[in-house]
């Protein structure tokens, strides 16, 4: 039964606090963070967003994980920035196909001032679609983010990917505290952040609880977490990284709905590798969106048929589109 009066939204979560989630017995987490879940949203309705590259490869970041940087001998062809009438193609696509979130992406370092106008555009184009709008661009000038803003751009992703500790051992071009002031940028300009992180780089439970309380102690909790597993990429540096135990991924997703309650939770990158049965602990714990289409910027994704028939099977239908203020 859902909780007579939710749970206040805090911003002053401590370690401790957050460590004691992650201890208690495995049914107990998963109940309370139920209970949260069902006291702000529907629990029977996923949101469905989906992503697309728009400008592939070359990245000089050296983020280990990553098979778009340009330190990392992985295949991968470098690319230009996309047509804005293709990405708006895609948009379309992606919309017949379910999706009410359009998630685009470039593997930048920042972007470019010359490359804004073509952002913005794709940003217009995708909103005049009815589509929520979201980008992940790398760091950002306050001009920049503005121009975002301006067009219309609902959300922003920037992860901080691993807990503060764990970060130098993963990244090394960019600084965590680069991370955290870029989310600051993007606040300052009135867009939604969207950042959240990914499991198996690696880390402890101590750097998975650390990577919650960073982000429930933000000055306001991002709009959208995504909580993706590692695929491991052949020829980057985590190639051979131990995978994060499913039951573990659960409880960093259970912790994350208890202390950001009003946050969408997206079970991200590594679904393809989960069984059903990993991915319905993760919807009861909380979780309540999923990328759909083919890939993840360059990581495959479970095909639409094969999201539909586990849907059907947990009785789980696609959210509506959210609407604008």
């Amino acid at each position: 039964m859902p909780l007579d009066t939710p749970p206040a939204t805090r911003t002053d979560w401590t370690r401790e606090e957050i460590g004691a989630l992650f201890d208690l017995p495995f049914t107990e987490l998963l109940f309370r963070a139920a209970e949260v879940h069902r006291s702000h949203f529907d629990p029977t309705e996923i949101e469905a967003a989906q992503l697309l590259s728009i400008k592939t490869g070359g990245c000089p970041e050296d983020c280990g994980y990553c098979s778009q940087s340009s330190k990392f001998d992985t295949g991968l062809k470098a690319s230009k920035l996309m047509d804005t009438e293709q990405v708006l193609a895609d948009a379309a696509r992606a919309k017949a196909g379910g999706a009410t979130r359009f998630c685009m992406g470039a593997a930048w370092r920042s972007p470019k001032d010359r490359d804004m106008p073509a952002l913005e555009a794709m940003i217009r184009g995708v909103r005049d679609m009815g589509l929520e709008t979201c980008m992940t661009l790398g760091m950002l000038t306050d001009d920049q983010a503005k121009k975002l803003a301006d067009a219309g751009l609902d959300y922003y992703n920037h992860n901080i990917d691993t807990s503060e500790e764990h970060y130098g051992k993963v990244i090394t071009t960019r600084s965590f505290a680069d991370r955290i002031r870029t989310l600051e940028t993007v606040r300052k300009a009135g867009i939604n952040t969207c950042c959240g992180g990914i499991l198996g780089l690696g880390e402890t439970r101590t750097d998975r609880v650390s990577f919650v309380h960073t982000l429930a102690t933000l000055p306001e909790h991002p709009g959208s977490v995504p909580i993706n597993a590692l695929v491991p990429i052949e020829g980057t540096p985590l190639s051979m990284a131990e995978p994060v135990e499913p039951i573990e991924l659960v409880r960093t997703i259970a912790a994350c709905r208890i202390t950001m309650p009003q946050s969408v939770v997206r079970l991200s990158a590594g679904r393809e590798d989960m069984s059903d049965e990993t991915q319905a602990l993760a919807f009861l714990a909380g979780a309540n969106s999923i990328f759909v289409g083919d890939a993840l910027l360059t990581t495959p994704n479970p095909e639409p048929k094969s999201d539909a028939a586990l849907f059907a099977r947990l009785g789980l239908r696609p959210a509506k589109a959210s609407p604008r203020a």
